[in-house]
């Protein structure tokens, strides 16, 4: 067998050798699941972006329908119009995770999806105002029928169960596109049933797809990736809040009526980040059954943090005198949504590492006590984010004395375990010597009998 020898290091100043070449086209098929350093492309990371446009676009929206007193109207063609942006989001990201090869096709039809997204974007004013939705219906064609090729390639590439999963995958995206025409012919008062139907024969596409064999998507990936996507939505909500409150004050000098509000709204975000990302939640997605209640819990996780964005613009407008709605109404633009946050993220994240009662019980407290400063009038915002901020300390520090104690029972058993192992070893001691004194009396006894 020849030996394997190390090449030479190339002389200073000497061009690294190249890359080894990659054909523009491969095989679409699965990337290990316990793949070491996996971590978003920046071609994910472009996608996140161009889908919070769209986000953004809902928000302003929401803004609009509050502020003018549509806030049951509003609540549901932003529900409608999240779901299309959320699930197109969530089924590419989950998708990236298991089969991203990274080759031309893929980046082009990555890059279609994108489009597809602008397009649905430019479309939710007129489902807003008008429930006009073909916009917002074409550019979701235009991500699912490029997903749905997605599919189709590893179907192509693949065999047995993971080929069945991918054309169950590719079939049930595009018999669900047809299911939504619906919005495009069905009466204003059928759509909301329609919207009801189809989001959950949707949601279905993937259990009945991985029943037989899950896609091998990257745990680590998958909790960073949604992660990253809560860190944009939230920097767009503190964006579309701090527009909101510098047009309030150099239009209408209003500084007084709008600190309160600015100062609120910022602990908020702060606060949602800091419960949001306290603890990796990596470790908790081991099975697929967690991962896809993890991940379909998102839906509201997303869709509050933006919303609470939309609330401070329009606590801001109320503020102002441009709203035609109650103090108390714009508080709840921004409390409720808080609160949802709050639940939300305890029951996907916060519960499964909380210990005791204590700790258990921080974030439901918080939300019930969030809404309760609804009521505050023109303090609400400010109350609530002050109660958010209060949450995290306490939260921090409960877990702090937790693991004081845990390090205290810790060094106790350690000391324990030392006294115990030296009182073995004086017995264990004690007995040797015994042993030698019984030996030495033996040898001393035949002398005895001689003498």
């Amino acid at each position: 067998m020849t030996p394997r020898t190390t090449p030479p290091a190339p002389p200073s100043g000497a061009a690294s050798p190249a890359p080894a070449r990659r054909r523009p086209v491969r095989t679409l098929t699965s990337r290990g699941r316990d793949e070491a350093h996996r971590v978003a492309s920046p071609l994910e990371l472009f996608f996140d972006l161009c889908f919070v446009v769209a986000v953004a676009q809902a928000g302003v929206q929401l803004v609009h329908s509050v502020a003018e007193s549509h806030a049951g109207e509003g609540l549901l063609d932003y529900a409608m119009v999240f779901f299309a942006i959320w699930w197109a989001w969530m089924n590419f990201t989950w998708f990236a995770s298991a089969y991203d090869n990274d080759d031309v096709l893929y980046r082009a039809v990555t890059l279609v999806q994108i489009a597809g997204v602008l397009v649905l974007a430019a479309g939710v004013s007129r489902a807003f105002e008008s429930h006009t939705f073909l916009a917002v219906w074409l550019g979701y064609a235009i991500m699912r029928v490029a997903m749905s090729s997605q599919w189709l390639r590893v179907a192509l590439s693949t065999q047995g169960a993971e080929r069945t999963a991918a054309l169950r995958y590719a079939g049930g995206v595009l018999v669900c596109q047809v299911g939504w025409l619906g919005l495009l012919i069905l009466p204003e008062g059928g759509r909301t049933w329609l919207f009801l139907a189809m989001a959950v024969v949707e949601m279905c596409v993937p259990l009945y797809a991985e029943k037989d064999r899950p896609t091998s998507w990257h745990p680590h990936h998958i909790a960073e990736r949604y992660g990253l996507f809560t860190i944009i939505v939230l920097g767009e909500t503190i964006a579309a809040a701090t527009v909101a409150v510098k047009s309030g004050i150099d239009e209408n000098d209003a500084l007084g009526e709008l600190l309160p509000i600015a100062v609120g709204g910022l602990l908020i975000v702060f606060a949602a980040w800091w419960i949001y990302f306290v603890v990796p939640i990596h470790g908790h997605l081991r099975s697929s059954r967690q991962a896809f209640l993890w991940g379909y819990g998102h839906y509201f996780v997303f869709a509050s943090a933006a919303a609470i964005g939309a609330g401070l613009e329009v606590a801001v407008e109320q503020a102002i005198g441009e709203a035609h709605l109650s103090t108390s109404a714009a508080s709840a633009a921004v409390t409720l949504p808080t609160a949802l946050f709050l639940s939300t993220v305890w029951v996907l994240h916060a519960r499964h590492f909380k210990v005791g009662l204590a700790q258990q019980s921080v974030l439901p407290v918080t939300a019930l006590l969030v809404i309760c400063c609804t009521f505050l009038g023109e303090w609400a915002v400010l109350a609530a984010g002050l109660v958010a901020a209060l949450a995290v300390a306490t939260g921090t520090t409960l877990t702090a004395r937790a693991q004081a104690r845990e390090s205290r029972t810790a060094g106790e058993a350690a000391e324990a375990r030392q006294d115990a192992e030296e009182q073995e070893g004086t017995k264990a001691q004690g007995s040797r010597e015994a042993a030698e004194s019984r030996e030495a009396s033996d040898r001393k006894a035949p002398d005895s009998r001689e003498g």
